[in-house]
Protein backbone atom coordinates (compact mmCIF):
# COMPACT_ATOMS: atom_id res chain seq x y z
CA UNK A 1 0.00 0.00 0.00
CA UNK A 2 1.49 3.09 -1.23
CA UNK A 3 1.14 6.79 0.33
CA UNK A 4 2.05 10.38 -0.45
CA UNK A 5 5.53 11.68 0.17
CA UNK A 6 5.74 14.13 3.13
CA UNK A 7 6.51 17.82 2.07
CA UNK A 8 9.50 18.83 0.82
CA UNK A 9 10.54 20.52 3.66
CA UNK A 10 9.82 17.57 5.76
CA UNK A 11 11.79 15.14 3.65
CA UNK A 12 15.13 17.22 4.06
CA UNK A 13 14.83 17.48 7.47
CA UNK A 14 14.44 14.29 7.83
CA UNK A 15 17.79 13.42 5.66
CA UNK A 16 19.56 15.67 8.54
CA UNK A 17 18.10 13.01 11.17
CA UNK A 18 18.87 10.10 8.99
CA UNK A 19 22.16 11.38 7.93
CA UNK A 20 23.13 11.78 12.01
CA UNK A 21 22.45 8.30 12.53
CA UNK A 22 24.77 7.39 9.13
CA UNK A 23 27.54 9.64 10.92
CA UNK A 24 26.82 8.12 14.21
CA UNK A 25 27.15 4.52 12.87
CA UNK A 26 30.18 5.54 10.90
CA UNK A 27 32.48 7.42 13.00
CA UNK A 28 31.65 4.55 15.74
CA UNK A 29 33.98 2.41 13.66
CA UNK A 30 36.63 4.81 13.87
CA UNK A 31 36.42 7.30 16.34
CA UNK A 32 37.67 4.09 19.46
CA UNK A 33 41.01 3.65 16.94
CA UNK A 34 43.17 7.35 18.86
CA UNK A 35 41.68 6.60 22.13
CA UNK A 36 43.06 2.76 22.03
CA UNK A 37 46.39 3.75 23.63
CA UNK A 38 44.56 5.37 26.70
CA UNK A 39 42.10 2.75 26.88
CA UNK A 40 44.98 0.18 26.57
CA UNK A 41 46.87 1.35 29.43
CA UNK A 42 43.57 2.45 31.25
CA UNK A 43 42.09 -1.36 30.94
CA UNK A 44 45.49 -2.99 30.87
CA UNK A 45 44.76 -4.46 27.66
CA UNK A 46 47.02 -6.41 25.83
CA UNK A 47 48.24 -5.96 21.86
CA UNK A 48 46.10 -9.24 21.19
CA UNK A 49 42.85 -7.62 22.63
CA UNK A 50 43.51 -4.20 21.42
CA UNK A 51 42.42 -5.09 17.39
CA UNK A 52 38.91 -6.56 18.79
CA UNK A 53 38.27 -3.43 20.68
CA UNK A 54 37.79 -2.01 16.79
CA UNK A 55 36.94 -5.79 15.02
CA UNK A 56 34.35 -6.77 17.65
CA UNK A 57 32.09 -3.63 16.32
CA UNK A 58 32.97 -4.29 12.55
CA UNK A 59 32.06 -8.44 12.75
CA UNK A 60 28.84 -7.89 15.10
CA UNK A 61 27.83 -5.16 12.14
CA UNK A 62 28.67 -7.11 9.33
CA UNK A 63 27.31 -10.24 10.36
CA UNK A 64 23.97 -8.76 11.04
CA UNK A 65 23.31 -6.48 8.77
CA UNK A 66 21.49 -8.74 6.34
CA UNK A 67 19.23 -9.60 9.28
CA UNK A 68 18.83 -6.18 10.08
CA UNK A 69 17.81 -5.14 6.34
CA UNK A 70 15.03 -7.92 6.50
CA UNK A 71 13.97 -6.81 10.06
CA UNK A 72 13.44 -3.30 8.49
CA UNK A 73 11.56 -4.31 5.44
CA UNK A 74 8.99 -6.74 7.27
CA UNK A 75 8.63 -5.40 10.68
CA UNK A 76 8.79 -1.66 9.61
CA UNK A 77 11.86 0.47 8.94
CA UNK A 78 10.80 3.73 11.30
CA UNK A 79 10.31 1.13 14.09
CA UNK A 80 13.23 -0.83 13.65
CA UNK A 81 15.30 2.72 13.45
CA UNK A 82 13.54 3.34 16.76
CA UNK A 83 14.79 0.48 18.26
CA UNK A 84 18.18 0.27 17.25
CA UNK A 85 18.91 3.96 18.60
CA UNK A 86 17.86 2.93 21.96
CA UNK A 87 20.09 -0.06 21.98
CA UNK A 88 22.78 1.43 20.59
CA UNK A 89 22.26 4.30 23.12
CA UNK A 90 22.52 1.81 25.72
CA UNK A 91 25.83 -0.08 24.85
CA UNK A 92 27.58 2.68 24.06
CA UNK A 93 26.62 3.77 28.04
CA UNK A 94 27.99 0.47 28.87
CA UNK A 95 30.85 0.68 27.32
CA UNK A 96 31.75 4.38 28.53
CA UNK A 97 31.75 2.67 31.60
CA UNK A 98 33.11 -0.74 31.32
CA UNK A 99 35.81 -1.38 33.96
CA UNK A 100 37.84 -4.03 31.95
CA UNK A 101 39.06 -4.84 28.50
CA UNK A 102 36.52 -8.11 28.17
CA UNK A 103 33.79 -5.39 29.05
CA UNK A 104 34.70 -2.82 26.61
CA UNK A 105 34.76 -5.63 23.68
CA UNK A 106 31.28 -6.69 24.66
CA UNK A 107 30.06 -3.46 24.54
CA UNK A 108 31.35 -3.01 21.23
CA UNK A 109 29.69 -6.18 20.02
CA UNK A 110 26.85 -4.96 21.25
CA UNK A 111 26.90 -1.65 19.42
CA UNK A 112 27.76 -3.67 16.37
CA UNK A 113 24.09 -5.51 17.29
CA UNK A 114 21.94 -2.34 16.99
CA UNK A 115 24.03 -0.53 14.34
CA UNK A 116 22.80 -3.48 12.29
CA UNK A 117 19.34 -2.77 12.67
CA UNK A 118 19.87 1.32 12.33
CA UNK A 119 21.96 1.21 8.98
CA UNK A 120 20.08 -0.47 7.14
CA UNK A 121 16.99 0.98 8.21
CA UNK A 122 18.30 4.20 7.22
CA UNK A 123 19.38 3.89 4.03
CA UNK A 124 15.99 1.98 3.06
CA UNK A 125 14.16 5.63 4.46
CA UNK A 126 16.36 7.76 2.45
CA UNK A 127 15.48 5.56 -0.52
CA UNK A 128 11.87 5.93 0.38
CA UNK A 129 12.03 9.80 0.65
CA UNK A 130 13.73 10.15 -2.16
CA UNK A 131 12.09 8.14 -4.73
CA UNK A 132 13.99 9.85 -8.35
CA UNK A 133 14.90 12.40 -9.81
CA UNK A 134 17.55 15.44 -9.27
CA UNK A 135 16.47 15.92 -5.29
CA UNK A 136 17.45 11.72 -5.19
CA UNK A 137 21.05 12.14 -6.72
CA UNK A 138 21.54 15.19 -4.02
CA UNK A 139 19.87 13.15 -0.68
CA UNK A 140 22.62 10.09 -1.73
CA UNK A 141 25.30 12.30 -2.68
CA UNK A 142 24.89 14.25 0.82
CA UNK A 143 24.21 10.84 2.61
CA UNK A 144 27.19 9.16 0.80
CA UNK A 145 29.72 12.04 1.54
CA UNK A 146 28.65 11.48 5.46
CA UNK A 147 29.67 7.84 5.45
CA UNK A 148 32.56 8.76 3.51
CA UNK A 149 33.28 11.09 6.12
CA UNK A 150 32.40 9.78 9.12
CA UNK A 151 35.84 7.61 9.48
CA UNK A 152 37.80 10.66 8.98
CA UNK A 153 35.74 12.87 11.72
CA UNK A 154 35.49 9.71 13.84
CA UNK A 155 39.89 9.84 13.74
CA UNK A 156 39.16 13.93 15.06
CA UNK A 157 36.61 13.79 17.77
CA UNK A 158 38.42 11.23 19.29
CA UNK A 159 41.75 12.45 19.42
CA UNK A 160 39.69 15.99 21.09
CA UNK A 161 37.52 13.55 23.05
CA UNK A 162 40.57 11.84 24.36
CA UNK A 163 42.64 14.53 25.20
CA UNK A 164 40.73 17.32 26.45
CA UNK A 165 37.80 14.73 28.38
CA UNK A 166 38.76 11.00 28.59
CA UNK A 167 38.85 8.17 26.11
CA UNK A 168 35.42 7.13 27.91
CA UNK A 169 33.86 10.01 26.01
CA UNK A 170 34.25 8.35 22.68
CA UNK A 171 31.75 6.16 23.13
CA UNK A 172 29.21 8.31 25.71
CA UNK A 173 29.21 11.29 23.09
CA UNK A 174 26.68 8.63 21.02
CA UNK A 175 24.31 9.42 23.78
CA UNK A 176 24.26 13.06 22.21
CA UNK A 177 23.38 11.25 18.75
CA UNK A 178 20.75 9.15 20.05
CA UNK A 179 18.80 11.66 21.50
CA UNK A 180 18.78 13.98 18.25
CA UNK A 181 17.76 10.76 16.35
CA UNK A 182 14.70 9.63 18.45
CA UNK A 183 13.24 12.83 19.04
CA UNK A 184 13.57 13.51 14.92
CA UNK A 185 12.86 10.27 14.41
CA UNK A 186 9.44 10.38 16.31
CA UNK A 187 8.26 13.43 14.61
CA UNK A 188 9.62 13.75 11.21
CA UNK A 189 10.01 10.01 9.57
CA UNK A 190 7.16 7.92 8.14
CA UNK A 191 6.58 4.32 8.45
CA UNK A 192 7.14 2.14 5.65
CA UNK A 193 7.51 -1.75 5.15
CA UNK A 194 7.48 -4.48 2.49
CA UNK A 195 4.50 -5.81 1.54
CA UNK A 196 3.67 -9.91 0.34
CA UNK A 197 6.21 -12.40 1.85
CA UNK A 198 7.58 -11.44 5.26
CA UNK A 199 8.81 -14.64 6.75
CA UNK A 200 12.48 -14.53 7.67
CA UNK A 201 15.17 -16.86 6.95
CA UNK A 202 16.24 -17.95 9.93
CA UNK A 203 18.86 -20.76 8.43
CA UNK A 204 20.39 -18.06 6.43
CA UNK A 205 21.09 -15.47 9.14
CA UNK A 206 23.09 -18.20 10.78
CA UNK A 207 24.93 -19.58 7.85
CA UNK A 208 26.15 -16.00 6.71
CA UNK A 209 26.91 -15.25 10.56
CA UNK A 210 28.68 -17.75 11.48
CA UNK A 211 30.49 -17.80 8.14
CA UNK A 212 31.39 -14.21 8.07
CA UNK A 213 32.29 -14.58 12.04
CA UNK A 214 34.86 -17.73 10.84
CA UNK A 215 36.36 -15.60 8.04
CA UNK A 216 37.18 -12.91 10.08
CA UNK A 217 38.51 -14.22 13.06
CA UNK A 218 40.51 -16.42 10.65
CA UNK A 219 41.81 -13.73 8.79
CA UNK A 220 42.56 -12.35 12.73
CA UNK A 221 44.66 -15.38 13.41
CA UNK A 222 46.70 -15.26 10.37
CA UNK A 223 48.69 -12.66 12.37
CA UNK A 224 49.91 -16.21 14.31
CA UNK A 225 51.55 -17.32 10.41
CA UNK A 226 49.09 -18.06 7.54
CA UNK A 227 50.28 -21.71 7.97
CA UNK A 228 48.74 -22.45 11.52
CA UNK A 229 45.96 -25.32 11.46
CA UNK A 230 43.48 -23.02 13.44
CA UNK A 231 44.08 -20.41 10.77
CA UNK A 232 43.70 -22.34 7.95
CA UNK A 233 40.88 -24.45 9.72
CA UNK A 234 38.85 -21.23 10.14
CA UNK A 235 39.28 -19.67 7.12
CA UNK A 236 38.54 -22.53 5.23
CA UNK A 237 34.81 -23.42 7.44
CA UNK A 238 34.28 -19.87 6.87
CA UNK A 239 34.49 -19.95 2.93
CA UNK A 240 32.29 -23.45 2.96
CA UNK A 241 29.45 -21.51 5.24
CA UNK A 242 29.26 -18.77 2.86
CA UNK A 243 29.29 -21.21 0.06
CA UNK A 244 26.27 -22.76 1.56
CA UNK A 245 24.68 -19.17 2.10
CA UNK A 246 24.67 -18.85 -1.46
CA UNK A 247 23.53 -22.27 -2.90
CA UNK A 248 20.61 -22.29 0.21
CA UNK A 249 19.44 -18.42 -1.00
CA UNK A 250 19.19 -19.78 -4.27
CA UNK A 251 16.86 -22.35 -3.26
CA UNK A 252 14.76 -20.81 -0.05
CA UNK A 253 11.04 -19.21 -0.97
CA UNK A 254 12.37 -16.01 1.52
CA UNK A 255 16.08 -15.55 1.50
CA UNK A 256 17.77 -13.49 3.93
CA UNK A 257 19.65 -11.67 0.43
CA UNK A 258 17.67 -12.46 -2.90
CA UNK A 259 19.99 -13.17 -5.49
CA UNK A 260 18.21 -10.58 -7.81
CA UNK A 261 19.98 -8.10 -5.68
CA UNK A 262 23.78 -8.63 -6.31
CA UNK A 263 22.96 -10.06 -9.90
CA UNK A 264 22.42 -6.86 -11.20
CA UNK A 265 25.81 -5.19 -12.70
CA UNK A 266 25.96 -2.16 -12.02
CA UNK A 267 24.60 -2.80 -8.28
CA UNK A 268 26.98 -5.62 -8.05
CA UNK A 269 29.75 -3.52 -8.92
CA UNK A 270 28.95 -0.88 -6.44
CA UNK A 271 29.25 -3.73 -3.35
CA UNK A 272 31.96 -4.65 -4.88
CA UNK A 273 33.40 -0.73 -4.56
CA UNK A 274 31.76 -0.49 -1.39
CA UNK A 275 34.29 -3.40 -0.18
CA UNK A 276 37.51 -2.02 -1.29
CA UNK A 277 36.57 1.45 0.26
CA UNK A 278 35.77 -0.23 3.53
CA UNK A 279 39.47 -2.13 3.76
CA UNK A 280 41.14 1.95 2.92
CA UNK A 281 38.85 3.70 5.38
CA UNK A 282 38.23 1.40 8.17
CA UNK A 283 41.97 -1.00 7.83
CA UNK A 284 44.24 1.31 6.17
CA UNK A 285 44.17 4.62 7.91
CA UNK A 286 43.72 3.02 11.54
CA UNK A 287 47.51 2.51 10.41
CA UNK A 288 48.29 5.89 9.28
CA UNK A 289 46.61 7.36 12.63
CA UNK A 290 49.16 4.85 14.64
CA UNK A 291 52.07 6.24 12.72
CA UNK A 292 50.52 9.71 13.50
CA UNK A 293 51.16 9.31 17.44
CA UNK A 294 53.52 6.19 17.66
CA UNK A 295 56.22 7.69 15.23
CA UNK A 296 55.58 11.23 14.52
CA UNK A 297 54.63 11.70 18.20
CA UNK A 298 51.32 13.44 17.81
CA UNK A 299 48.91 14.26 20.67
CA UNK A 300 45.39 12.43 20.05
CA UNK A 301 43.76 15.45 19.01
CA UNK A 302 46.85 16.47 16.27
CA UNK A 303 46.01 12.85 15.17
CA UNK A 304 42.72 13.71 14.84
CA UNK A 305 43.48 16.79 12.43
CA UNK A 306 45.60 15.04 10.59
CA UNK A 307 43.12 13.30 8.97
CA UNK A 308 40.70 16.25 8.26
CA UNK A 309 42.21 17.39 5.18
CA UNK A 310 41.41 14.78 3.36
CA UNK A 311 37.77 15.15 4.93
CA UNK A 312 38.01 18.66 4.11
CA UNK A 313 39.09 17.64 0.05
CA UNK A 314 35.82 15.32 -0.19
CA UNK A 315 33.40 18.21 0.95
CA UNK A 316 34.72 20.93 -0.91
CA UNK A 317 34.66 19.29 -3.89
CA UNK A 318 31.50 17.54 -3.41
CA UNK A 319 29.70 19.54 -5.98
CA UNK A 320 32.23 19.77 -8.30
CA UNK A 321 32.01 15.77 -8.21
CA UNK A 322 28.14 15.56 -8.31
CA UNK A 323 28.26 17.59 -11.11
CA UNK A 324 31.03 15.12 -12.91
CA UNK A 325 28.89 11.98 -11.74
CA UNK A 326 25.97 13.94 -13.09
CA UNK A 327 27.76 14.35 -17.00
CA UNK A 328 29.90 11.84 -17.63
CA UNK A 329 28.16 8.95 -15.89
CA UNK A 330 29.33 6.49 -12.91
CA UNK A 331 31.48 4.51 -14.97
CA UNK A 332 33.59 7.16 -15.74
CA UNK A 333 33.87 8.66 -12.40
CA UNK A 334 34.04 5.37 -10.07
CA UNK A 335 36.90 4.48 -12.26
CA UNK A 336 38.95 7.75 -11.85
CA UNK A 337 38.02 8.10 -8.58
CA UNK A 338 39.78 4.67 -6.95
CA UNK A 339 42.37 5.57 -9.21
CA UNK A 340 43.16 8.47 -7.77
CA UNK A 341 42.85 7.41 -4.08
CA UNK A 342 45.65 4.35 -5.13
CA UNK A 343 48.20 7.35 -6.22
CA UNK A 344 47.75 9.08 -3.09
CA UNK A 345 48.11 5.93 -1.27
CA UNK A 346 50.84 5.24 -3.30
CA UNK A 347 52.70 8.43 -1.93
CA UNK A 348 51.73 8.10 1.24
CA UNK A 349 53.29 4.82 1.21
CA UNK A 350 56.64 6.24 1.23
CA UNK A 351 56.28 7.56 5.04
CA UNK A 352 59.33 7.31 7.00
CA UNK A 353 60.29 7.64 11.02
CA UNK A 354 62.50 11.00 9.97
CA UNK A 355 59.70 12.35 7.82
CA UNK A 356 57.24 15.03 8.57
CA UNK A 357 53.51 15.23 8.38
CA UNK A 358 53.60 18.02 5.49
CA UNK A 359 56.00 16.66 3.36
CA UNK A 360 55.28 12.61 3.76
CA UNK A 361 51.17 13.23 4.20
CA UNK A 362 49.49 15.79 3.41
CA UNK A 363 50.00 15.41 -0.55
CA UNK A 364 48.78 12.00 -0.36
CA UNK A 365 46.05 12.90 1.92
CA UNK A 366 44.77 15.50 -0.73
CA UNK A 367 44.87 13.33 -3.85
CA UNK A 368 42.64 10.44 -1.92
CA UNK A 369 40.40 13.13 -0.80
CA UNK A 370 39.96 13.93 -4.83
CA UNK A 371 39.64 10.52 -5.18
CA UNK A 372 36.81 9.48 -2.64
CA UNK A 373 34.93 12.37 -3.62
CA UNK A 374 34.22 11.14 -6.68
CA UNK A 375 33.28 7.27 -5.36
CA UNK A 376 31.10 8.69 -2.64
CA UNK A 377 28.94 11.06 -4.61
CA UNK A 378 27.26 8.09 -6.71
CA UNK A 379 28.55 5.21 -5.06
CA UNK A 380 25.25 4.58 -2.78
CA UNK A 381 22.74 5.82 -5.48
CA UNK A 382 24.07 2.96 -7.21
CA UNK A 383 23.57 0.26 -4.93
CA UNK A 384 20.03 0.95 -4.72
CA UNK A 385 19.01 1.90 -8.08
CA UNK A 386 15.86 0.20 -9.67
CA UNK A 387 15.85 -2.24 -6.15
CA UNK A 388 12.44 -3.75 -5.45
CA UNK A 389 11.04 -1.64 -2.14
CA UNK A 390 10.11 -5.28 -0.91
CA UNK A 391 14.39 -5.51 -1.00
CA UNK A 392 15.10 -1.74 0.00
CA UNK A 393 16.50 -2.76 3.23
CA UNK A 394 17.85 -5.97 2.58
CA UNK A 395 19.86 -4.09 -0.29
CA UNK A 396 20.78 -1.13 2.06
CA UNK A 397 22.22 -3.76 4.72
CA UNK A 398 24.24 -5.27 1.45
CA UNK A 399 25.76 -1.79 0.53
CA UNK A 400 26.52 -0.85 4.56
CA UNK A 401 27.88 -4.81 5.05
CA UNK A 402 30.17 -4.53 1.70
CA UNK A 403 32.03 -1.79 3.49
CA UNK A 404 32.34 -3.35 7.03
CA UNK A 405 32.99 -6.88 5.91
CA UNK A 406 35.99 -5.18 3.53
CA UNK A 407 37.00 -2.86 6.46
CA UNK A 408 37.06 -5.83 9.13
CA UNK A 409 39.24 -8.83 6.51
CA UNK A 410 41.76 -6.06 6.06
CA UNK A 411 42.31 -4.85 9.85
CA UNK A 412 42.67 -8.53 10.07
CA UNK A 413 44.83 -9.05 6.79
CA UNK A 414 46.76 -5.49 7.56
CA UNK A 415 47.56 -6.62 11.23
CA UNK A 416 49.63 -9.74 10.01
CA UNK A 417 51.12 -8.28 6.95
CA UNK A 418 52.41 -5.20 9.75
CA UNK A 419 53.63 -7.73 12.03
CA UNK A 420 55.15 -9.61 9.51
CA UNK A 421 57.29 -6.80 7.62
CA UNK A 422 58.16 -5.18 11.20
CA UNK A 423 59.43 -8.26 12.97
CA UNK A 424 61.68 -8.97 9.50
CA UNK A 425 62.84 -5.58 9.72
CA UNK A 426 64.15 -5.41 13.65
CA UNK A 427 65.51 -9.05 12.75
CA UNK A 428 67.57 -7.46 10.27
CA UNK A 429 68.80 -4.64 12.66
CA UNK A 430 66.64 -1.94 12.10
CA UNK A 431 65.51 0.53 14.57
CA UNK A 432 62.06 0.47 16.30
CA UNK A 433 60.89 3.58 14.93
CA UNK A 434 62.24 3.09 11.05
CA UNK A 435 60.65 -0.33 11.61
CA UNK A 436 57.34 0.72 12.45
CA UNK A 437 57.24 3.36 9.82
CA UNK A 438 57.91 0.65 7.41
CA UNK A 439 55.07 -1.59 8.62
CA UNK A 440 52.94 1.12 8.15
CA UNK A 441 54.19 1.71 4.75
CA UNK A 442 53.64 -1.45 3.70
CA UNK A 443 49.89 -1.72 4.39
CA UNK A 444 49.59 1.39 2.83
CA UNK A 445 50.79 0.15 -0.03
CA UNK A 446 48.85 -2.81 -0.06
CA UNK A 447 45.79 -0.93 0.21
CA UNK A 448 46.41 1.11 -2.71
CA UNK A 449 46.82 -2.02 -4.93
CA UNK A 450 43.18 -2.68 -3.66
CA UNK A 451 41.73 0.56 -4.87
CA UNK A 452 43.58 -0.04 -8.01
CA UNK A 453 41.34 -3.60 -8.30
CA UNK A 454 38.69 -1.03 -7.38
CA UNK A 455 39.00 0.72 -10.79
CA UNK A 456 39.14 -2.35 -12.51
CA UNK A 457 36.12 -3.75 -11.06
CA UNK A 458 34.20 -0.51 -11.89
CA UNK A 459 35.48 0.04 -15.57
CA UNK A 460 34.35 -3.87 -16.60
CA UNK A 461 30.85 -3.53 -14.36
CA UNK A 462 29.77 -0.19 -14.23
CA UNK A 463 28.11 -0.12 -17.96
CA UNK A 464 26.49 2.67 -19.91
CA UNK A 465 26.78 6.45 -19.26
CA UNK A 466 24.14 6.84 -16.34
CA UNK A 467 23.66 3.02 -15.68
CA UNK A 468 21.70 2.89 -12.84
CA UNK A 469 22.15 6.58 -11.92
CA UNK A 470 18.34 7.18 -10.89
CA UNK A 471 15.65 4.45 -10.90
CA UNK A 472 12.24 4.65 -11.95
CA UNK A 473 9.78 6.84 -10.11
CA UNK A 474 7.76 3.69 -8.92
CA UNK A 475 10.91 1.65 -8.04
CA UNK A 476 10.76 2.73 -4.75
CA UNK A 477 7.12 3.52 -2.89
CA UNK A 478 6.34 4.43 0.62
CA UNK A 479 4.21 1.43 2.33
CA UNK A 480 2.43 1.87 5.63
Amino acid sequence: MSAALPSSRTRWWALVVLGLTQLMVVLDGTIVAIALPAAQADLSIDDGQRQWVVTAYAVAFSALLLLGGRIADFWGRKRTFMVGMVGFGAASAWGGLAQSGGELIAARGLQGVFAALLAPAALAMVAVLFPSGRDRNIAFAVFGIIAGTGAAFGFLLGGVLTQYADWRWCLLVNLFFVVAGLIGGKFLLLESKAEGDTRYDILGTVLVALGLGALIYGFARAEHGWGEADTIGFLAAGAVLMAVFVWWQGRTSHPLLPLRVVRDRVRGGAFLLQAFVGVVMIGAMLYLTFHFQIVLGMSPVAAGFGNVAMTVVIMATAPISTKLFTTFGPRVVLTVGPLLAAAGLFFLSGITAEGSYWSEVLPGLVVMGLGFSLIFVPLQNLALAGVDPHDAGVASALANASMHVGGSIAVAVFTALYSSSVTDALTQGTDRMPALAGGYGDVLFAAAWVMVLGAVTSFGLIRGPRAGATPPAEAVAVGH
